[in-house]
């Protein structure tokens, strides 16, 4: 449903509301062994997510790495896929078209319909913070090793 790239954001944001602070920052290198992702994708994932500070934040030099703060983590799940420029996806037609709508379905509209409400809703639910508590709590995991 989301791109690669937010796929990773979503990791990414998860383990570093689960193991950074401002006062320990995290590096380039243990977020992507950690998520499983390569480390220059990482890095462009993890710029745009910094952008603004609008998701995580960053600071460089020798003590330098990537932390998300606790206002931030309150904030919910959705605030990810806006700074990776996919919200939009949680409206559009499942199928990719554009004149897709009750007029004009597309044959998984109404089905398709109630699930993307449900989806909106969770990402609008869910803080960061939550996904992060659920992770360590051992329910659910972030990388598949």
């Amino acid at each position: 449903m989301f791109s690669k790239a937010t796929e990773y954001a979503l990791r990414a944001t998860i383990y570093l509301a689960q193991k950074s602070s401002v006062h320990k920052k995290i590096s380039i290198e243990e977020i992507a062994r950690s998520i499983d992702s390569p480390r220059p994708f990482t890095a462009k994932i993890l710029q745009a997510l910094s952008k603004d500070n609008m998701v995580i934040s960053s600071v460089r030099g020798p003590n330098g790495g990537f932390y998300i703060t606790e206002k931030t983590k309150k904030l919910s799940a959705r605030i990810i896929l806006q700074a990776m420029g996919e919200e939009e996806r949680l409206e559009k037609c499942v199928l990719g078209l554009k004149q897709c709508s009750e007029i004009q379905p597309c044959p998984m509209h109404a089905q398709y319909k109630t699930i993307r409400k449900q989806i909106k809703e969770l990402f609008v639910a869910k803080t960061i913070q939550q996904l992060a508590a659920e992770i360590k709590d051992g329910v659910v995991f972030i990388n598949n090793q």
